[in-house]
């Protein structure tokens, strides 16, 4: 019995379109102003009470679990919305929309800190004077503004 397989170009593509689908790549031109990111979410997609899809476990997990760790990344809850990490700029304009639904735990982790986002050790740990403006500087005199 001999088993028919695609030929290999077309293996690869299905490759690289697998990939494509779960691994974003930051567009470092359009982010060069990147100071600071949320996360939106609604809550009512963890319950089931919500028209959306349910949020994945490993998505959850780093919402409850990994954004506390992370300065100048927040997260903020939306009704109907589905997971996506918003990259902000100087002054709090979108930069980038990225959705994190069909992406794994490790994987945002890698992200975020691959954009700059200093992680503590634990959420109360004080951050280290040089990654105080990361993922970016702020400019001078702009508001702290906890509401993003």
């Amino acid at each position: 019995m001999r088993l028919s397989l695609p030929p290999p170009p077309l293996l690869l593509l299905f490759a690289a379109l697998a990939a494509a689908t779960t691994t974003f790549r930051p567009d470092w031109n359009r982010l060069h102003r990147l100071a600071r990111g949320r996360v939106e979410f609604s809550i009512s997609t963890w319950r089931g009470l919500g028209s959306d899809a349910l949020v994945p476990p490993q998505v959850k997990a780093f919402v409850t679990q990994d954004i506390p760790l992370y300065h100048n990344l927040v997260m903020k809850h939306l009704p109907g919305a589905d997971p996506e990490l918003v990259l902000l700029g100087h002054r709090y304009e979108e930069l980038e929309r990225i959705p994190l639904s069909e992406m794994t735990r490790k994987e945002i982790n890698a992200l975020v800190q691959e954009l700059g986002f200093y992680r503590k050790a634990a959420p109360d740990d004080p951050v280290p004077p040089e990654y105080l403006r990361a993922p970016a500087r702020p400019a001078e005199g702009a508001p702290d503004r906890a509401d993003l």
